[in-house]
Protein backbone atom coordinates (compact mmCIF):
# COMPACT_ATOMS: atom_id res chain seq x y z
CA UNK A 1 0.00 0.00 0.00
CA UNK A 2 1.48 2.88 -0.93
CA UNK A 3 -0.48 5.56 0.31
CA UNK A 4 -2.23 5.60 3.28
CA UNK A 5 -6.54 5.02 3.10
CA UNK A 6 -6.88 7.72 5.77
CA UNK A 7 -5.22 10.56 3.49
CA UNK A 8 -5.81 9.61 -0.05
CA UNK A 9 -8.27 12.32 -0.35
CA UNK A 10 -6.47 14.72 1.47
CA UNK A 11 -3.48 14.00 -0.11
CA UNK A 12 -4.81 14.12 -3.75
CA UNK A 13 -6.16 17.58 -3.08
CA UNK A 14 -3.15 18.95 -1.69
CA UNK A 15 -0.62 17.04 -3.92
CA UNK A 16 -3.20 17.85 -7.40
CA UNK A 17 -3.38 21.68 -6.47
CA UNK A 18 0.46 22.03 -5.65
CA UNK A 19 1.48 20.21 -8.98
CA UNK A 20 -1.03 22.16 -10.97
CA UNK A 21 0.62 25.48 -9.73
CA UNK A 22 4.19 24.10 -10.94
CA UNK A 23 3.26 23.31 -14.41
CA UNK A 24 1.71 26.77 -14.66
CA UNK A 25 4.68 28.86 -13.18
CA UNK A 26 7.07 26.92 -14.97
CA UNK A 27 5.03 27.46 -17.78
CA UNK A 28 4.52 31.13 -17.49
CA UNK A 29 8.12 31.57 -16.74
CA UNK A 30 9.39 29.71 -19.64
CA UNK A 31 6.97 32.01 -22.12
CA UNK A 32 8.07 35.19 -20.56
CA UNK A 33 11.49 34.67 -20.05
CA UNK A 34 13.10 32.74 -23.02
CA UNK A 35 16.58 34.17 -22.04
CA UNK A 36 16.75 33.25 -18.93
CA UNK A 37 15.29 29.70 -18.02
CA UNK A 38 17.12 29.42 -14.94
CA UNK A 39 13.62 31.13 -13.52
CA UNK A 40 11.57 28.59 -14.68
CA UNK A 41 13.20 26.05 -12.09
CA UNK A 42 10.87 28.38 -9.51
CA UNK A 43 8.49 26.24 -11.06
CA UNK A 44 9.94 23.42 -9.21
CA UNK A 45 9.16 24.65 -5.47
CA UNK A 46 5.72 24.00 -5.25
CA UNK A 47 6.41 19.82 -7.41
CA UNK A 48 8.72 19.80 -4.13
CA UNK A 49 6.01 20.97 -1.51
CA UNK A 50 3.72 18.36 -3.53
CA UNK A 51 6.59 15.40 -3.23
CA UNK A 52 6.35 16.56 0.59
CA UNK A 53 2.87 16.64 1.34
CA UNK A 54 2.35 13.23 0.06
CA UNK A 55 5.63 11.98 1.85
CA UNK A 56 3.09 12.52 4.70
CA UNK A 57 0.91 10.01 3.64
CA UNK A 58 3.11 7.11 2.67
CA UNK A 59 1.92 4.05 4.04
CA UNK A 60 4.63 0.83 3.38
CA UNK A 61 3.69 -2.72 4.34
CA UNK A 62 5.61 -4.17 7.46
CA UNK A 63 6.18 -7.38 8.88
CA UNK A 64 6.90 -7.97 12.45
CA UNK A 65 8.58 -10.92 14.48
CA UNK A 66 5.89 -13.81 14.37
CA UNK A 67 5.91 -14.34 17.74
CA UNK A 68 2.34 -13.25 19.15
CA UNK A 69 3.44 -12.19 22.60
CA UNK A 70 5.80 -9.64 21.48
CA UNK A 71 4.53 -6.24 21.09
CA UNK A 72 5.56 -4.48 17.61
CA UNK A 73 5.95 -0.64 17.86
CA UNK A 74 2.51 1.71 16.95
CA UNK A 75 3.91 4.09 14.96
CA UNK A 76 7.57 5.07 13.16
CA UNK A 77 9.32 7.65 15.52
CA UNK A 78 11.95 8.15 18.20
CA UNK A 79 11.22 6.47 22.20
CA UNK A 80 11.12 9.81 24.02
CA UNK A 81 10.31 8.34 27.43
CA UNK A 82 9.31 5.02 29.18
CA UNK A 83 8.01 5.79 32.71
CA UNK A 84 5.05 4.29 34.99
CA UNK A 85 2.35 6.91 35.01
CA UNK A 86 -1.70 7.23 36.21
CA UNK A 87 -4.32 6.16 33.28
CA UNK A 88 -7.81 6.32 34.77
CA UNK A 89 -9.43 6.09 31.70
CA UNK A 90 -9.41 2.91 30.45
CA UNK A 91 -6.75 0.84 32.42
CA UNK A 92 -8.02 2.68 35.77
CA UNK A 93 -4.36 2.68 37.48
CA UNK A 94 -0.83 2.41 36.86
CA UNK A 95 0.67 1.68 33.89
CA UNK A 96 3.85 1.63 31.86
CA UNK A 97 4.36 3.74 29.24
CA UNK A 98 6.18 4.10 25.89
CA UNK A 99 5.97 7.08 24.19
CA UNK A 100 7.08 7.53 20.74
CA UNK A 101 7.72 11.28 18.56
CA UNK A 102 7.51 11.43 15.23
CA UNK A 103 8.89 14.19 13.39
CA UNK A 104 7.61 15.20 10.03
CA UNK A 105 9.72 12.76 8.04
CA UNK A 106 8.64 9.56 9.49
CA UNK A 107 5.61 7.30 8.34
CA UNK A 108 2.40 8.67 10.27
CA UNK A 109 -0.04 5.44 10.10
CA UNK A 110 -0.38 4.19 13.47
CA UNK A 111 -0.59 -0.02 13.88
CA UNK A 112 -1.90 -2.48 16.45
CA UNK A 113 1.53 -3.67 18.75
CA UNK A 114 -0.93 -6.91 19.69
CA UNK A 115 -4.29 -8.73 18.36
CA UNK A 116 -7.35 -8.36 20.37
CA UNK A 117 -10.88 -6.48 20.75
CA UNK A 118 -11.54 -2.83 20.86
CA UNK A 119 -13.04 -2.15 24.07
CA UNK A 120 -12.66 1.90 24.69
CA UNK A 121 -12.24 4.56 21.96
CA UNK A 122 -12.08 8.34 23.84
CA UNK A 123 -11.19 11.63 22.37
CA UNK A 124 -9.85 14.56 24.42
CA UNK A 125 -10.12 18.20 23.29
CA UNK A 126 -7.13 20.19 24.18
CA UNK A 127 -4.22 22.29 22.79
CA UNK A 128 -1.44 21.44 19.81
CA UNK A 129 1.49 22.34 21.72
CA UNK A 130 4.96 21.11 20.38
CA UNK A 131 5.18 17.33 20.80
CA UNK A 132 8.44 17.52 21.85
CA UNK A 133 7.53 19.69 24.91
CA UNK A 134 6.55 17.63 28.42
CA UNK A 135 3.18 19.56 28.55
CA UNK A 136 1.79 17.87 25.52
CA UNK A 137 1.35 15.10 27.16
CA UNK A 138 -1.13 16.26 29.72
CA UNK A 139 -2.13 19.07 27.90
CA UNK A 140 -3.17 18.14 23.76
CA UNK A 141 -5.77 17.03 21.93
CA UNK A 142 -5.15 13.02 22.40
CA UNK A 143 -7.54 9.53 21.49
CA UNK A 144 -7.23 6.71 23.95
CA UNK A 145 -7.94 3.32 22.60
CA UNK A 146 -8.29 0.77 24.83
CA UNK A 147 -7.48 -3.59 23.86
CA UNK A 148 -7.97 -6.58 25.36
CA UNK A 149 -5.59 -8.80 24.16
CA UNK A 150 -6.49 -12.54 22.92
CA UNK A 151 -5.01 -13.66 26.45
CA UNK A 152 -7.14 -10.97 28.64
CA UNK A 153 -4.31 -8.29 28.79
CA UNK A 154 -5.86 -4.60 28.63
CA UNK A 155 -3.32 -1.79 26.96
CA UNK A 156 -3.90 0.97 25.60
CA UNK A 157 -2.97 3.44 22.82
CA UNK A 158 -2.99 7.07 22.79
CA UNK A 159 -2.65 9.21 19.99
CA UNK A 160 -1.58 12.80 21.13
CA UNK A 161 -1.43 15.67 18.19
CA UNK A 162 1.29 18.94 18.04
CA UNK A 163 2.13 21.92 16.67
CA UNK A 164 1.84 20.65 12.83
CA UNK A 165 -0.74 17.67 13.47
CA UNK A 166 -4.20 18.70 14.19
CA UNK A 167 -6.22 15.44 12.72
CA UNK A 168 -6.19 12.13 14.66
CA UNK A 169 -7.79 9.54 12.82
CA UNK A 170 -9.04 6.00 14.22
CA UNK A 171 -11.06 4.37 12.36
CA UNK A 172 -11.00 1.46 15.32
CA UNK A 173 -14.68 1.59 16.92
CA UNK A 174 -15.67 -0.77 20.29
CA UNK A 175 -16.36 -4.66 19.31
CA UNK A 176 -14.12 -4.20 16.21
CA UNK A 177 -11.35 -7.23 16.16
CA UNK A 178 -7.65 -5.92 15.26
CA UNK A 179 -4.92 -7.92 14.03
CA UNK A 180 -1.30 -7.71 15.16
CA UNK A 181 0.68 -4.89 12.73
CA UNK A 182 -2.70 -3.98 11.65
CA UNK A 183 -3.07 -0.39 10.46
CA UNK A 184 -5.92 1.95 12.54
CA UNK A 185 -5.61 5.03 11.93
CA UNK A 186 -2.78 7.77 11.80
CA UNK A 187 -2.14 11.98 13.43
CA UNK A 188 -2.43 14.01 10.24
CA UNK A 189 1.57 14.99 9.91
CA UNK A 190 2.91 13.41 13.03
CA UNK A 191 3.33 13.92 16.31
CA UNK A 192 3.25 11.00 19.34
CA UNK A 193 1.93 7.86 19.89
CA UNK A 194 2.02 5.51 22.91
CA UNK A 195 1.86 2.30 24.54
CA UNK A 196 0.32 1.72 27.96
CA UNK A 197 0.52 -1.51 29.61
CA UNK A 198 -0.78 -2.16 33.27
CA UNK A 199 2.40 -1.57 35.53
CA UNK A 200 1.80 -4.70 37.30
CA UNK A 201 1.42 -7.37 34.01
CA UNK A 202 5.20 -7.82 33.78
CA UNK A 203 5.98 -6.16 30.56
CA UNK A 204 9.54 -5.72 29.66
CA UNK A 205 10.45 -3.20 27.46
CA UNK A 206 13.22 -4.24 24.49
CA UNK A 207 13.70 -0.76 23.83
CA UNK A 208 15.27 2.01 25.48
CA UNK A 209 15.12 6.10 25.34
CA UNK A 210 16.60 7.47 22.28
CA UNK A 211 16.16 4.56 20.17
CA UNK A 212 14.51 4.44 16.80
CA UNK A 213 11.38 2.53 15.78
CA UNK A 214 9.25 1.54 13.14
CA UNK A 215 5.99 0.85 13.60
CA UNK A 216 4.44 -2.54 13.01
CA UNK A 217 7.57 -3.86 12.72
CA UNK A 218 9.79 -3.20 15.63
CA UNK A 219 9.46 -4.77 19.04
CA UNK A 220 8.57 -2.71 21.97
CA UNK A 221 8.49 -5.34 24.46
CA UNK A 222 6.83 -8.57 25.27
CA UNK A 223 4.74 -10.20 28.39
CA UNK A 224 4.73 -13.54 29.10
CA UNK A 225 2.63 -16.10 27.57
CA UNK A 226 1.50 -17.57 30.93
CA UNK A 227 0.84 -13.53 32.63
CA UNK A 228 -1.28 -13.50 29.49
CA UNK A 229 -3.24 -16.35 30.48
CA UNK A 230 -3.80 -15.77 34.28
CA UNK A 231 -5.34 -12.53 33.61
CA UNK A 232 -7.86 -14.20 31.26
CA UNK A 233 -8.78 -16.69 33.61
CA UNK A 234 -9.23 -14.05 36.31
CA UNK A 235 -11.38 -12.63 34.15
CA UNK A 236 -13.56 -15.52 33.65
CA UNK A 237 -13.49 -16.18 37.50
CA UNK A 238 -15.11 -12.71 37.61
Amino acid sequence: MLVSPYGRSTCAWQVGLLWLAAACLAAGLAWALPDRPQWALLGLLPFGSGLFVLSFYRDPERVGPSDPTLFLSPADGVVTDIAEVDEPHYLGGRALRIGIFLSPLNVHVNRVPVAGRVEYVQHFPGKCLPATGAGCIEENEALLLGLRTDLGLQIGLRQVTGALARSIVCAARPGDRLERGQRYGMIKLGSRTELLVPANAGFQPAVAVGDAVRGGETVLGGVSAPAHADAGAEEERA
